[in-house]
């Protein structure tokens, strides 16, 4: 059996080496700068480009980076081996670089093999890959299960290439090493875990990669110092290879995840769209709804689809866990998608904040929910004599009634509060409040949602 290294050092987060607080309400221009950090790494699913990006990472959270060696079988899967590259160009018959790998690391295709030669245009063009539709933008392409090489340049240089003798070459290397991935455990007052997944493997795309990286590591920080009822684990991954690796190593213990979100295409300028989880109705499927729904901006709902991102690997039938997935315009849906033109004008810090703001809110309402039980479930107590009838917190008071009479109404350890979200239409700040002020006044007690299988109340029988 191969060992798996885990790196447990940690990046000091005392002064003076404070990070800067991605979190921050900055209109998220740190998370944006953030992404300009890591816009000029190669990345791919394995290599030096993935540490560099969780040593990145690790500036402002204390993640463990773990590597996986080559040839592990992982279910159907087996770790590939490593592929790093050092330059790589096509040079036209005077000696110019024509293209440059310097210049845009999306040139090479991903996990080209090394190439040395010399060939005529008509030899080099089955290597060449560009986008007629887009004739300006450099499109991403890889080929990272099958042997083989290439360059990836505009369609309008495509077709400006003369006859020549090129000079071909990637000095690039396959060899045994590792896959590596980033992992950071917070520990809560349960040990109930929330999963936050993101990829690591792509190389300057800035929406459909990066913005998801910044905007995970924007909410660990938020989260680190902050006392919390779930655990949360953050997983920083390569795509699909890395979700598999990850389910497989951690398959003994995956069964306390209770929530999971994908973050991806985090920053662009369309609103967000949440994508349910296989189960479709779970509790994080609900409470990102019931979030987008309160916020008074577009947003769009999906349903489940074996097809998208890691989500795919954490709803197999096998595991079926609660993953749903948070972007705002989805994968392939915009222009830009692995193009060159994913590029930092098209991230927005305005957006980046939005989607964290949105995924705060949700976080809170898993945290808050909860089931009650009415005390006074026999008619509508007299509220005035509890001192429940005047404005608390700003709020207003025919409103803040409202939430009052929704909360006792259905605090029955059927509904939780989420339920009672969804019925009312109110806010979840209200909707909170309500429920303190009650159980503070002795007129509800939080329950464990055991009644609701029951069927019954029992203080009602006999009375029937």
């Amino acid at each position: 059996m191969h060992d798996i290294v885990r790196d447990t050092s940690l990046v000091s987060l005392k002064e003076p080496d404070m990070p800067v607080d991605l979190s921050a309400d900055d209109g998220g221009q740190a998370m944006h700068r953030f992404i300009s950090e890591m816009y000029p790494i190669c990345r791919s699913i394995t290599g030096d480009g993935v540490r560099k990006t969780i040593d990145l990472i690790r500036k402002y959270i204390p993640l463990t980076t773990c590597e996986v060696p080559s040839g592990l079988q992982v279910f159907d899967w087996t770790i590939p081996l490593e592929w790093n590259i050092r330059d790589a160009f096509i040079k036209n018959g005077a000696g110019e670089r024509v293209v440059d790998f310097r210049k845009s690391n999306l040139h090479v295709v991903g996990y080209s093999g090394p190439v040395k030669a010399r060939m005529s245009l008509a030899e080099l063009k089955p290597h060449l890959f560009s986008d007629p539709d887009r004739p300006d933008w450099i499109p991403y392409r890889t080929s990272y299960y099958k042997a083989a090489w290439g360059f990836c340049i505009s369609h309008d240089q495509l077709l400006a290439l003369p006859e020549d003798n090129y000079e071909v070459c990637i000095e690039a290397l396959l060899e045994p090493g590792h896959l590596t991935y980033g992992d950071l455990r917070l520990l809560g007052r349960s040990t109930d875990e929330i999963l936050v997944s993101c990829h690591v493997c792509h190389p300057s795309l800035c929406n459909d990669n990066l913005s998801g990286i910044a905007v995970a590591t924007a909410l660990a920080q938020h989260l680190r110092n902050r006392d919390h009822r779930y655990t949360y684990r953050f997983v920083f991954i390569p795509g699909t290879i890395g979700s598999i690796t990850w389910l497989a190593l951690n398959q003994s213990h995956v069964g306390r995840i209770k929530h999971g979100f994908v973050l991806t295409c985090a920053g662009d300028a369309g609103s967000v769209t949440y994508k349910k989880s296989r189960r479709g109705n779970a509790e994080i499927d609900r409470a990102w709804s019931y979030v987008l729904d309160q916020s008074g901006h577009p947003f769009a709902i999906q349903d489940f689809s074996p097809f998208g991102y890691d989500e795919r690997q954490y709803c197999s039938p096998g595991f079926n866990l609660p993953v749903g997935v948070v972007m705002r315009t989805p994968h392939g849906k915009f222009a830009e998608y692995h193009s060159s033109a994913d590029n930092l004008d098209f991230v927005r810090p305005d957006a980046l904040r939005d989607t964290l703001e949105k995924a705060i809110a949700t976080i809170e309402v898993i945290e808050s929910n909860g089931y009650h039980l009415n005390q006074k479930p026999f008619c509508e107590p007299k509220l005035g004599d509890y001192g429940l009838y005047s404005a608390m917190g700003g709020l207003s008071p025919p409103d803040y009634q409202l939430a009052l009479l929704w909360v006792l109404n259905m605090s029955d350890g059927h509904n939780s509060l989420l339920d009672i979200g969804e019925k009312s239409k109110l806010s979840w700040a209200m909707l909170k409040q309500a429920a303190a002020a009650l159980t503070e006044a002795g007129l509800l007690r939080p329950v464990e949602p055991k009644l609701a299988s029951e069927g019954h109340d029992p203080r009602l029988a006999g009375l029937a």
